[in-house]
């Protein structure tokens, strides 16, 4: 285990969370997902189905350290049990788990690194909570803001970006994913120095 001043040296597992199928590609809470895409290009690799754990995956180098990136096939409320899944099959320690989520406590466009906490109502956060059995993974926060108005968070998370969003969702992505990457690279602390 490092500590969050320590550069990392194992392996990690960087956990985009989303909805699996065409109807919720576009959508807020998939953010994870686009943050996993933009990773899987940058490395020039493809996902492909791990069937032990329900998720795509890719493994991949970064700075000589060996990073899998997974999207699970389930959906969001159950996404922990491939979270933990690829752990045990990897011998990943939470510690050197990653997840990229929406965040509706953070204004669109805002992207900021920690490491445990509260899941803040948030039904992916709280499967990989209870299945990882702790609340120590790091995680990259997307912000995407609270719904306008009345509308209930849980309808808004699963509607597409707006117009005016989806103009800077492609800076905002890029962002979060160098976000994983220097997370990746230098650990949390010195991330956070530079995220923040």
């Amino acid at each position: 285990m490092t500590s969050d001043t320590e550069r990392p040296t194992g392996p990690a597992l960087v956990i985009g969370l989303g909805n699996p199928g065409s109807e919720y590609e576009r959508t807020r809470h998939n953010a994870g997902f686009m943050v996993a895409d933009v990773l899987a290009g940058r490395v020039g690799g493809r996902f492909t189905v791990h069937k032990k754990s329900g998720a795509d995956l890719l493994e991949a180098r970064l700075d000589g350290r060996k990073v899998l990136v997974a999207k699970p096939r389930s959906f969001m409320n159950v996404s922990g049990r491939p979270v933990a899944a690829l752990a045990r099959f990897f011998s990943i320690p939470p510690t050197e788990v990653i997840v990229v989520h929406d965040e509706l406590d953070l204004e669109f466009g805002t992207v900021r690194l920690k490491r445990g906490g509260g899941e803040g109502g948030h039904n992916g956060l709280r499967s990989v909570s209870n299945a990882l059995t702790t609340k120590d993974y790091l995680r990259v926060r997307f912000g995407i803001g609270r719904p306008p108005g009345r509308q209930d968070p849980a309808d808004y998370v699963l509607k597409p970006f707006s117009s005016v969003e989806r103009k800077e969702l492609p800076v905002i992505v890029e962002q979060a994913a160098d976000a994983v990457e220097l997370l990746l690279r230098v650990g949390l602390e010195a991330a956070q120095n530079q995220v923040h």
